[in-house]
């Protein structure tokens, strides 16, 4: 699987490999090796010794926090072709900052922490460019958290909607939910009634139209004017 040409064309529009050259990419492909998770099966929880990242290839994961009453507070839910953990990189003594669980059966990738930043270290240019798009990563996510903190409820529906959709969808579009709908309704900080009630409003609105664990969205261009 690690050797594959589908993997290594995968990772040449991935954020976190594409300034890395062919000989830095199957170096770190040698040293990463294939999971499989069933539903409900943890990865790593929060304060584990962290030795590697993620890729997921198939399925679903929640990253999540426990309050000190035992209250999960979902921080993010992966979906197949996106990182995580990747935050460990750059730690003195890294340690994962939140639990990671699958929702349903999942394939994912780990990479070794240590043989990426041996390729960093080896190489300025690859370096600076890994760091330029972690910059920008980390601004995005830095959008996500303001909106799910500053806006209502069907703002924070709309965003997570516009954020299944891939960059160059326009018109109608379908997407498939990710996961469950109370799962996404805890990602978004809302009940499961109150998302129920804004996909019901933006259906009823013609902005989008659902049948089970499919929306379509109508007209994605007027549905992203309807953030603003």
């Amino acid at each position: 699987m690690l050797a594959d040409s589908a993997l290594a064309r995968e990772l040449r529009h991935h954020y976190l490999f594409c300034a890395l050259t062919d000989a830095q990419q199957q170096r770190l492909l040698a040293s990463a090796t294939g999971r499989r998770l069933a539903a409900g099966e943890p990865l790593f929880a929060h304060g584990d010794a962290a030795e590697q990242f993620f890729l997921l290839r198939s399925g679903c994961v929640k990253l999540y926090r426990l309050s000190p009453e035992g209250d999960e507070k979902i921080m993010r839910l992966i979906r197949p072709a996106q990182t995580f953990a990747e935050s460990i990189l750059f730690m003195d003594a890294p340690r994962y900052p939140v639990c990671a669980e699958a929702i349903e059966p999942t394939e994912l990738l780990a990479f070794d922490r240590e043989t990426f930043l041996g390729i960093l270290q080896e190489s300025f240019a690859t370096c600076g460019a890994v760091m330029a798009q972690m910059t920008r990563r980390i601004q995005a996510h830095w959008d996500e958290i303001e909106t799910l903190a500053l806006q209502n409820s069907r703002y924070r529906v709309v965003h997570y909607l516009l954020g299944l959709l891939p960059a160059e969808a326009r018109g109608r579009f379908t997407v498939t939910l990710p996961t469950r709908k109370v799962v996404i309704a805890a990602h978004v900080a809302v009940t499961p009634e109150t998302l129920s009630r804004t996909l019901r409003s933006l259906s009823d609105e013609k902005l989008i139209e659902v049948a089970d664990e499919e929306v379509t969205i109508l007209d994605v261009e007027k549905l992203r004017r309807h953030m603003h």
